[in-house]
Formats: structure tokens, sequence, C-alpha cells
């Protein structure tokens, strides 16, 4: 059989993203990516989770500059989208972000190239920044430089999996029908981690494959977003514990991590009312967890059955 010379190259990345209403943030995402600087051919599979919003056709003229798909499913959730997202793809390497975030110039060229280097990993953690142009976005940058600095190995891998920039060979995924859990409403990637801690494979961090998170909220958004998402993790981390398997911090990591992000805020590119907001975050986030755990009504998750 003679190959179709006309046939478009295979992208060497899938690139999946998730939105719920968040046109206006795609753009920016969108953008990001028509400026890559790698002359990789990549794929975009956008997953319209039931928008009460149609798409509008500023994202669709996006398909004039890179292929560009994108698909609707009734309103499910983020992990049921990216699942759908994968089954789309066509890519070898599968690249997971959000509306809300902006990849480097580099970023797809700076992963390929640690890819290639790293043929024993199927799995990557980009590196997570936060936009340090407002107060929300400065204790963004905070947090997750003080998770994923605590969180890096000495062997270069991380205990810390975000899929606002992760991305996974597609040779890992084989026949699985869902690499997400689709019950999963939040923190849908920290179940995915604890499948990687049992399988004894942590994601490789791409240090120099940066992602920002840029934070569109207001302050009082963003606490009333902390606690929805706090009550809708609780169960999710229920089920984590059930595995027998520790991913959250006990209180004493937490009041050493809380030291180191106070260092870490005398940066004059973060600052110390950062860390006040951050800190008062995580308080109303534990709070609820906590409430979560004592409600006499809910329906616990029995524990994995144990080892021997």
């Amino acid at each position: 059989m003679v190959a179709d010379i006309d046939a478009p190259p295979a992208p060497q990345f899938s690139i999946v993203i998730p939105v719920y209403d968040d046109w206006d943030a795609l753009d920016g995402c969108l953008r990001s990516l028509d400026q890559q600087s790698s002359n990789r051919v990549f794929e975009v599979i956008i997953v319209d989770d039931g928008s009460r919003l149609p798409v509008p056709e500023s994202i669709r003229q996006f398909g004039k500059r890179f292929p560009l798909t994108i698909t609707r499913q009734p309103h499910a959730g983020i992990a049921a989208a990216r699942n759908i997202g994968v089954h789309s793809s066509k890519g070898g390497v599968i690249v997971f972000t959000d509306a809300d975030c902006r990849l480097d110039p580099t970023c797809l060229s700076r992963l390929d190239e640690n890819i290639l280097r790293s043929p024993l990993h199927n799995y990557f953690q980009l590196r997570l920044s936060g936009d340090s142009s407002n107060l929300v976005g400065r204790a963004e940058e905070l947090r997750l430089l003080a998770i994923q600095d605590r969180g890096l190995q000495p062997d270069g891998s991380i205990r810390y999996l975000n899929t606002s920039g992760f991305a996974v060979r597609r040779s890992a995924i084989g026949t699985e029908t869902s690499l997400f859990d689709p019950s999963a409403q939040r923190s849908e990637d920290t179940l995915l981690l604890t499948k990687l801690l049992q399988k004894g494979e942590l994601p490789l961090l791409v240090a120099d494959a940066v992602v920002r998170h840029t934070v569109q909220m207001s302050l009082t958004q963003c606490i009333r977003k902390d606690l929805r998402v706090a009550w809708l993790e609780a169960r999710t981390f229920e089920r984590i514990a059930a595995t027998g398997m520790r991913v959250r911090m006990k209180n004493r990591e937490r009041f050493a991590m809380l030291q180191y992000m106070w260092q870490a805020s005398r940066r004059p590119s973060i600052g110390r009312m950062a860390w006040f907001v951050l800190a008062t975050r995580q308080a109303l986030q534990r709070a609820i967890s906590v409430a979560y755990r004592r409600l006499p009504f809910r329906s616990k998750v029995q524990p994995a059955p144990e080892q021997r």
C-alpha cells in the first residue's frame, strides 16, 4: 500500500484543554500556543464541558493557525473532559493545561528536549509559576514555588502532579479507558499521582518548560472558590486515604511549609502580604476539610484491603 504523500504528519504533542465557560481566559492560552518557538507539530483539543455560553468565533479562528478540535460533552466535570480529550488525541505525547494558563514561548521545545533525554520516564510535570502582577497572583506564585521546591526528589522526579502543566507519553496510557477517574470532581490529578506512587513511578520535573497560571479573580472570588473546591476535594482525599497511600502533609509538615513560604516571601517579586493571603486561604481550606470528615451522614469510603 502506498502512503498518502499529502497526509499531514502525526502531531508530536496533543494539547488537551478542558473549558467550562472560561472562553476569555482560553483566548490567552491559545495565543501562547500560537507563539511557541518549537518546530514540532502539535494539535490542540478543546473539550467544552457543557458550557452555558457557545464557543466564540474568535476561538474557532485559531484553527487557521494550528490543528484545532473542539469537542462538547454534557457537563460531567474536568476529569471526564480530560479523558474525552485523550480519546480524541493523536499525538505521541499528551499535554494537559487549563484555560487560565499561559505556556512560555519555549515551553514545548524544552519539554521535547527533556522527553528525548529521558526515555525511561513516561510522566512529566512542567514547572508552574504564578502571575505576579497582582496580590492574588503573587500568592499563587508563592504556593507553587513552595510545593514544587519541597516536592522535588534527589533523582529529579517530583512528588507532585498538577494538570495545569502535565505531560504523558501515549504509550504509558495503553488501553486504559480513563486516565483520570471521572467520579472525582476535584483533585483528580492527585488521585492519578496516588496511582503513580503505587507503581513506583513519579513524574519527572521539567524545570525549564514553564507554564504560568494567571488567576483572573479578586481575593474575595478566590476565597469563595477555595471553600467550594475544598468541599469537593475532601471526598477525593478520603478515597486516597482508603488506599493506604499518604499524599497530604502532616501537621508538622504543614508548619514547616509555612516557614518555608515565609522565607520565600522575602523576595521583592512576592512580598509578605502574599504569605498572609496564602496562609489565610489554606487555613480556610483546612477547616472545610476537617468539617467534612466530621459529618455523621457522609458515606464513608471503605479502606483498601491490606496487602499481604
